[in-house]
């Protein structure tokens, strides 16, 4: 998932009638309309079937044999599915306009409805917890379909510590959609409906942005200074929402006792907090041999003194400014994906031949690139925002790589179809790496080939170093809530104290700069979800280094390891190719990757 927010200008004047004919959702596979008879009978059922399910196993769990216990679970889980595609539907046809006021009035209506309907099913995982281990190691000994469930019930037991009565639980789940989840939809819409001018011309926030990757540094410069202009003008909205929404965990993690404000992530993505604080310091530690490395060979080729923030995403001098349209992004995934496996290009060609994509800029559309996998007996659908960089070409083989993987991972069934979002980078991370080997293999001349060195260099920094940097910055911020409102100046300077560090003495920042941390919706929409993004950059550097080596079993196992999806730990699917990511050099591993290409970009000098 790569979220850079959002347009709202014309897509032609993006050189969208460059790009070729861009494809669109076509979301009739989930339903066929908003009215459709079929999405009103589905709510009807799941209503329905919700207080059944709470009237028949509610209180008396204990008393299941293992047979009926499987029963439950599948009807609990056919729960799940239900509720998954209504709200794939309503939710993707949000993202396509959020700022349509029947998109947004549906999506708003069909969360009030689910929650209301589900809230009977709170007490499932609370009275499971209560039970004791001896209970479900009978269960799992007596039949073997409901043990393949272990996992599931391992993640809900992983919380036993930090569940609260029924009565608080069901409090929570009720007014969830007037918590988190009302403050993230007025970020949403604060962030679709800001306007900024440059020249003649209004813009949403996603053409400014794209602006910093202009060649012409004056173009860059004003693209930054408008953004800084509009983002303090509005940065009072985006404090209240950070502050709100940081209270509100720290008040929840609190009365939880969780230890740090990082723990429920940790415990989501099932990983060991001792494993993300490995791979924290690791790159930490790297950031004078990677982006400062880097950057100061990168303020040589522009010929600059220092560079400032506009800078940091320009092209490079030598590159050439020539748009790749859709026809040739598709044909270079497909390609790559193919020679790595023909499997994995057939998986991927109904994004492309069946409207599981949606490519164009639009006004209102939701911000950047994501792959939703909507639910395990439909299909993933692809999202993105296409203006023919090259970026954009491997912004598409990340989120083919997602889609790929949670096409495999459906075969799990819904509850254990949902990879953590420390592995679910993998595929994602891995479709780039091969599309990028191929370009490379591909580079006609030295020139072209530093400019793609460059290129992955300046990707993987961004997936790595700056993920991390947004790391520090989210624990800066959250410690420091705990002991007290934060103002627009206090967030901007925690802001700042990890952009230096991070990106090297070759920066210089502009005033202003110190309220761009106010459009990254991961803070809103999933604190501490950054992270995952440096986990799977990293650990798919060690498996392409496998990979490379020359192991003739890799693909079987890298296609067994995606069709797990959320079944197994990651020490457990690692294990296959001799790595573990609990052990510290793992992660120096995956750095020296990087390094190995800014050692190349050096020698070329």
């Amino acid at each position: 998932m790569r979220f850079d927010p959002t347009p709202a200008f014309d897509a032609d004047a993006a050189g969208a009638s460059e790009l070729g004919n861009l494809p669109e959702w076509d979301l009739s596979d989930l339903y066929r309309s908003p009215d459709a008879p079929e999405l009103a009978r589905d709510m009807e059922w799941l209503e329905t079937e919700c207080a059944e399910f709470a009237s028949v196993y509610e209180g008396k769990l204990a008393d299941q044999d293992a047979s009926a216990m499987l029963d439950c679970v599948l009807k609990y889980e056919k729960i799940d599915m239900v509720a998954g595609r209504i709200m794939s539907f309503i939710g993707l046809r949000y993202y396509q306009n959020t700022t349509d006021a029947e998109r947004a009035k549906a999506m708003s209506d069909a969360q009030d409805q689910i929650t209301a309907f589900t809230t009977p099913l709170v007490f499932f995982s609370l009275e499971l917890n209560r039970l004791d281990d001896e209970v479900l190691e009978g269960w799992f000994a007596d039949n073997t379909d409901l043990a393949r469930y272990k996992p599931i019930f391992d993640r809900m037991r992983a919380m036993r510590p930090h569940q609260l009565s029924d009565e608080l639980e069901r409090f929570l789940h009720d007014q969830s959609t007037v918590g988190a989840a009302a403050w993230n939809r007025l970020f949403d819409e604060t962030i679709a409906g800001l306007e900024f001018q440059i020249g003649d011309e209004t813009r949403g926030l996603e053409a400014t942005l794209n602006d910093l990757t202009e060649k012409d540094r004056d173009v860059r410069e004003r693209a930054a200074r408008e953004l800084a202009r509009v983002f303090g003008e509005n940065v009072k909205i985006f404090a209240r929402v950070h502050n709100t929404l940081a209270k509100e965990k720290e008040i929840e993690d609190r009365w939880r006792k969780m230890p740090t404000p990082q723990t429920g992530r940790h415990l989501s993505n099932h990983v060991e907090a001792e494993v993300v604080e490995a791979l924290r310091n690791a790159v930490v530690a790297a950031y004078p041999k990677l982006s400062h490395r880097y950057y100061e060979l990168k303020r040589k080729w522009m010929g600059l003194d220092t560079m400032e923030v506009w800078d940091r995403n320009a092209p490079l001098p030598m590159e050439s400014d020539r748009l790749v349209g859709w026809d040739e992004a598709r044909e270079t995934v497909m390609g790559a994906y193919g020679d790595f496996d023909p499997e994995m290009a057939k998986l991927a060609e109904p994004f492309f031949d069946k409207g599981w994509i949606d490519a164009p800029v639009k006004p209102g559309k939701a911000p950047g690139a994501f792959a939703h996998p909507t639910v395990a007996d439909a299909h993933p659908y692809v999202m993105l925002n296409y203006l023919g960089k090259p970026r954009d070409v491997m912004t598409l083989a990340h989120e083919l790589g997602h889609g790929v993987h949670q096409r495999l991972a459906a075969g799990q069934g819904e509850l254990l179809a949902s990879t953590p979002l420390t592995l679910a980078e993998t595929a994602s991370v891995f479709g780039e790496m091969l599309t990028f080997k191929k370009l490379l293999a591909g580079a006609p001349n030295a020139a072209e080939k530093k400019v793609l060195l460059a290129g992955k260099v300046e990707d993987m920094i961004n997936t790595v170093v700056r993920q991390i940097a947004f790391y520090d910055f989210e624990c800066k911020l959250h410690d420091a809530r705990r002991e007290g409102e934060l103002t627009p100046d206090d967030i901007g300077a925690l802001w700042m104290s990890v952009q230096g560090e991070s990106l090297g003495p070759a920066f210089t920042f502009m005033e202003g700069y110190e309220s761009f941390w106010a459009y990254i919706p991961h803070f809103v929409h999933s604190p501490f979800y950054v992270y995952a993004y440096a986990f799977g950059d990293g650990l798919v550097n060690a498996l392409y280094a496998v990979y490379e080596e020359g192991d003739p079993a890799f693909q079987e196992k890298y296609f067994e390891m995606l069709k797990a999806g959320g079944s197994k730990h990651h020490k457990k699917l690692l294990a296959p190719f001799g790595l573990d990511a609990s052990d510290p050099a793992f992660w120096d591993k995956g750095l020296s990757m990087i390094s190995g290409f800014i050692d190349e970009l050096e020698a070329m000098e």
